[in-house]
């Protein structure tokens, strides 16, 4: 039982991303504009978006069902993807890699900040996996048209 809850521990502190764990941008751009440069950037990179959740919406509906008033985002979506040449090039380095992928990338509206839209990712470890990095970094400052 220890040994499971130590795990169960270990796994949870594992999944937690902080702030210091992100690179993220913002912009002055409106939500609408930010998702469709991602989607753009995407395609433009030769990628296919798998999956996009509709995270900010999910939360605002559900927000009574869970005992809650708070509204947490104006808009928050996350845009799922993959590279097979970066995937591949990652897992062949270490086949753990796998836990990794799909990719994505968020795009955020908060209350308190209505004029701002948040574009961002986790960071990687070092090694094989800052390519993947580099890869979302590339595509989110072509989201909003920089560099």
């Amino acid at each position: 039982m220890k040994r499971l809850l130590a795990t169960l521990a270990l796994t949870i502190a594992a999944s937690s991303v902080s702030a210091a764990d992100m690179i993220t941008y913002d912009t002055d751009q409106s939500f609408d504009d930010v998702t469709f440069g991602l989607e753009n950037a995407i395609i433009d990179a030769g990628l296919v978006i798998d999956h996009v959740s509709h995270t900010g919406d999910m939360l605002e509906r559900t927000k009574g069902d869970v005992g809650s008033d708070a509204t947490l985002f104006l808009g928050a979506d996350i845009y799922s993807f993959c590279s097979a040449k970066i995937s591949r090039e990652v897992m062949e380095a270490d086949p753990m890699n796998v836990v990794f992928c799909p990719y994505d990338i968020f795009v955020i509206v908060r209350p308190d900040t209505p004029e701002v839209t948040t574009i961002g990712f986790r960071t990687f470890p070092q090694g094989p996996m800052k390519s993947v990095e580099a890869l979302l970094d590339g595509i989110a400052k072509a989201a909003i048209g920089i560099e």
